[in-house]
């Protein structure tokens, strides 16, 4: 199992994931950037999620630091992804980012969106 490191608020990176973002912004050359999440309308649930890089500080941020990984959410978000868990899956199935959020009301088959 993966370590994660928790918080009261926000969401919270596994070691793998904030690896992975890690080496991501190296390759880059932008070690500046932060992770951003949002929660979005949209997808076939009524809400989506997005995951980017930014520069930006927006009025209201929750940022938290998991090593050496700073991740950003704004706070319209924020309520809908506190105790939200971030990880990064590497197997023959499945490669990518995965979000396992407790407040998701139901999601759909894409597993990208939710009530």
């Amino acid at each position: 199992m993966t370590e994660a490191i928790s918080t009261e608020t926000g969401v919270i990176l596994t070691d793998g994931a904030a690896g992975k973002v890690r080496d991501l912004l190296e390759r880059e050359g932008r070690e500046d950037l932060s992770l951003r999440i949002a929660v979005q309308p949209g997808g076939c649930s009524g809400l989506r999620y997005e995951l980017y890089f930014d520069d930006r500080a927006l009025d209201g941020d929750v940022l938290r630091e998991y090593h050496g990984v700073n991740v950003v959410t704004d706070r319209m978000s924020a309520p809908y992804l506190g105790g939200a868990t971030i990880d990064f899956v590497d197997t023959i199935e499945k490669q990518g980012f995965t979000i396992d959020n407790p407040n998701a009301g139901g999601s759909c088959a894409c597993g990208d969106s939710f009530h």
